[in-house]
């Protein structure tokens, strides 16, 4: 089938064939590491997820890359060399604060003036969403995510190969530069000129970063302060390296080529981001491209408005997943489910009603899932080209069209399935690419794992006490799996527990 996807970079929505028959290698933009990830966050991430499994659907191997972000990131990120204060410093001054008034729990961060342990409590608790909703490269962290702190000597690396391409140069301010200048292809990404970027348009240029630079748009890549909260030892002395250029020397080094199938990322990194990576990668290696395809997931509002956190409406993952958002606790995979039903190249708008739709869907398709397993133990293989298959997948092909899978999807879903190892065959291909039913649909007892063996334990305990006709014990067993949050079903194959729903 024609897979065709929107590719910022050329404006156009094209048909998609990876460099590598063999792999499709896509990278996307992670989380900085110095506080809870928000809802608008993991719309990205969930495209990004979205895409991968979109693209296994259709039987190609992905290799998918992550990065974490856990030096040089500033707080004003639409300025090309990052300005404002490093997000670990605000971290810490964050957390010590928090500590005071006792708003961060007993030793979640036993020494703020660490950024190390800044940033791995952050990382693990991005890893603890990012697992609850179904992030498949989220399992596969030891090798497919990537530290920037951990890839300082591949920057500097890379820094040198800038300069002895005449790339790079060391400012009179002893800051190392790209210049602009010397890559004509600067711009064609996000569309801003290098005469609209001299004149400041945008606000992307400002007059007190111009000293030591031969364009006001070069950007940094290593800047000597020995008084940094993170600095190391390098040719230009010890300090720290810019922001962009950690993602083009991580998806250089573990997707193991100069150019690269997709990149993905939220609009807001078109630039400067994206358009300085495309940059550094190509005036590196020489190459004609650094990915062939750029895509972006749009902003996210909440009920119609901007989410920020002086509106009172800027959600993390927990919030939401907890109850603070919307004051009833929802479940991962309905909160999956709406991440990634609108389509990523228009604004989202996160509502509770949006939600109880979410939850409805998830409510009937793993309801389905139930009646099917209660009639069979086995899961036919069925073909991509069974028709209700090749609807959900024409959907998908054509730009992930998620609202248009879950219509092809649904009425069948609601439908009678008189072979229910078909059917069940079918929901299993369906759900290797929403990943609601079950939620993940890889490693979902790895998401679920503190609690999952006393939930299965019970489960058990609950078939004995009936067996045994012990029913004060068996309702006893109920109302505790049901008092944790739990729907209880009794099953041919025995009693099963299901997270409630929002």
């Amino acid at each position: 089938m024609d897979i065709r996807f929107y590719n910022t970079l050329t404006n156009t929505v094209e048909s998609f064939a990876p460099v590598d028959s063999e792999c499709v290698r896509m990278y996307g933009c992670g989380p900085t590491v110095y506080d809870f990830a928000h809802i608008g966050n993991f719309r990205s991430f969930l495209f990004a997820d979205l895409i991968r499994r979109t693209l296994e659907f259709f039987g190609h191997n992905v290799h998918q890359v992550m990065n974490i972000t856990d030096v040089g990131h500033m707080t004003d990120d639409a300025v090309a060399d990052g300005a404002g204060e490093d997000k670990m410093e605000a971290a810490a001054k964050r957390i010590r604060e928090d500590k005071k008034s006792g708003k961060v729990p007993e030793g979640a961060v036993e020494n703020p003036d660490d950024p190390y342990q800044i940033a791995q409590f952050y990382t693990d608790a991005f890893l603890e969403d990012a697992r609850q909703l179904g992030m498949k490269v989220a399992f596969e962290y030891d090798d497919n995510i990537l530290h920037a702190t951990q890839n300082i000597e591949v920057m500097q690396e890379m820094i040198s190969q800038l300069i002895d391409r005449n790339h790079a140069y060391v400012g009179p301010d002893g800051v190392v530069y790209y210049s602009v200048e010397s890559f004509s292809d600067y711009g064609k990404l996000s569309g801003n000129t290098l005469d609209q970027l001299q004149t400041g348009a945008g606000g992307r240029i400002r007059d007190s970063d111009q000293a030591g630079k031969r364009h006001p748009a070069d950007f940094m890549l290593w800047k000597a302060d020995s008084s940094h909260i993170m600095k190391w030892d390098s040719p230009w002395g010890t300090g720290y390296p810019g922001w962009h250029i950690e993602c083009s020397c991580m998806a250089r080094k573990r997707l193991g080529r100069d150019i690269i199938d997709i990149h993905t990322g939220g609009e807001d990194l078109i630039f400067p981001h994206h358009e300085c990576e495309i940059a550094q990668s190509r005036g590196a290696t020489g190459a004609d491209s650094f990915a062939q395809f750029w895509m972006h997931a749009r902003f996210l509002m909440v009920e119609g408005e901007k989410m920020s956190k002086s509106t009172g409406n800027f959600w993390t993952v927990r919030d939401v997943l907890e109850g603070r958002a919307t004051g009833n606790e929802v479940h991962p995979a309905v909160l999956r489910l709406e991440l990634i039903k609108s389509h990523y190249r228009s604004n989202m708008n996160f509502t509770k009603k949006g939600l109880q739709d979410s939850a409805g869907v998830v409510k009937r398709l793993q309801e389905l899932r139930s009646r099917l397993e209660s009639q069979t133990s086995e899961s036919a293989n069925i073909d991509a080209s069974h028709p209700i298959l090749q609807a959900f997948g024409q959907c998908l092909a054509d730009d992930v069209n998620v609202a248009g899978a879950l219509g092809a999807v649904l009425p069948w879903a609601s439908g009678d399935h008189p072979d229910a190892a078909e059917s069940l065959g079918i929901l299993d291909r369906i759900n290797s690419v929403l990943a609601v039913a079950p939620l993940g649909d890889t490693g979902t007892e790895q998401a679920d794992s503190d609690d999952q063996p006393d939930i299965i334990s019970l489960c058990a305990m609950m078939d004995e006490a009936r067996a045994a006709k012990d029913w004060p014990k068996s309702d006893e067993i109920r109302a505790q799996l049901e008092q944790a949050g739990y729907d209880v079903k009794t099953t041919p194959a025995g009693t099963i527990a299901e997270k409630k729903l929002a």
